[in-house]
């Protein structure tokens, strides 16, 4: 390894490690950027075109849409997982994190490689343009250049990570009150369509996200999905187990034609002893966090105060002595 070394920083000097490792990289990308923007067009995209030219005219801001998916659309090839699961996957991981566009999955992708390139070069300048970086070492300069850029990459993951957790957190806070909501709805006469959709506009002021939800499922049935089908996706989407325990009990409710009414006023009622049972459980949490934190910021001063003249009268002592 320091022949290696010795070899690389010979004639660059004390960068040469930097420009062995980041140089081939960035060359690689430069050249690769360019060949797969201006690729030949797919013959199934042509068709697609073609297509979209004998359709009507489309609202401004789909024709937008359309544009930002053309231009991601050129470098699918490396902004989508190529396995069908993966893909599957990234893109229910992005819907509960409340982007259900069809370009979020490239989006993502395009994000992660733009900050990880962003953030390594920052990391490259910062290495080179550093105090002493002459005398930098091999280790500190590879350090240096690589920690930027897979924080840049793994910023939009943990991105996303904390998205999908606020999200399912609300839902799980909206849902309860957006069940007694909808049973007054429907105790009141109204359809289980038509509840959903008063329930969504009435919820989003406070609750966003189960707004969100329940407006997509009366846009699912409105477009003639199967009514079967729909609240299973919804949980799904959601990812909340509240969710598809409200969905089961729906299916059930309608394959053994008892009262929707009913089993909604059953369900609210649980829902409802659950979120109580939730908040009682954080409370019980609450005196073992304090007493974990009352301990580390009590104690050490405690023990300063306490030992601390103990402490000097006898480094006092000892220094008398040794005179």
């Amino acid at each position: 390894m320091d022949a290696i070394t010795a070899l690389v920083t010979a004639s660059p000097g004390p960068t040469g490690p930097l420009l062995a490792t980041g140089g081939p990289g960035l060359i690689l990308v430069a050249v690769a950027l360019p060949l797969q923007v201006r690729r030949r067009p797919d013959p199934m995209d042509r068709l697609r075109r073609a297509a979209r030219r004998r359709t009507p005219e489309a609202p401004l801001h789909l024709r937008r849409d359309a544009g930002r998916t053309d231009t991601l659309e050129r470098c699918a090839t490396f902004l989508e997982p190529r396995n069908a699961d993966e893909l599957s996957a990234a893109r229910l991981k992005l819907l509960r994190a409340g982007d259900p566009g069809p370009n979020a999955v490239r989006a993502f992708h395009f994000a992660q490689f733009a900050l990880g390139i962003g953030f390594l070069a920052a990391g490259t300048v910062f290495a080179l343009a550093a105090p002493g970086s002459g005398a930098a070492t091999l280790t500190r300069t590879i350090l240096s250049t690589l920690i930027p850029g897979a924080v840049g990459y793994a910023l939009p993951r943990y991105w996303v990570g904390r998205r999908v957790q606020a999200r399912r957190e609300e839902i799980v806070s909206g849902f309860p009150d957006s069940l007694d909501m909808m049973l007054v709805c429907v105790e009141a006469g109204q359809s289980m369509d038509q509840a959903i959709l008063r329930v969504a506009r009435e919820i989003r002021a406070g609750y966003p996200a189960p707004a969100d939800e329940y407006e997509m499922v009366s846009q699912e049935v409105k477009a003639g999905k199967a009514k079967a089908r729909v609240p299973k996706d919804m949980g799904t989407r959601s990812g909340v187990p509240d969710v598809s325990n409200f969905v089961t009990v729906l299916i059930s409710s309608a394959a053994s034609g008892t009262s929707v009414a009913e089993a909604l006023r059953v369900h609210a009622a649980e829902m409802r002893d659950k979120r109580v049972m939730r908040a009682e459980e954080k409370a019980n949490t609450l005196p073992t966090r304090m007493t974990l934190v009352t301990m580390t910021l009590t104690v050490p001063p405690l023990l300063i105060i306490l030992l601390g003249p103990a402490v000097y009268n006898i480094v006092v002592t000892l220094g008398t002595v040794g005179q």
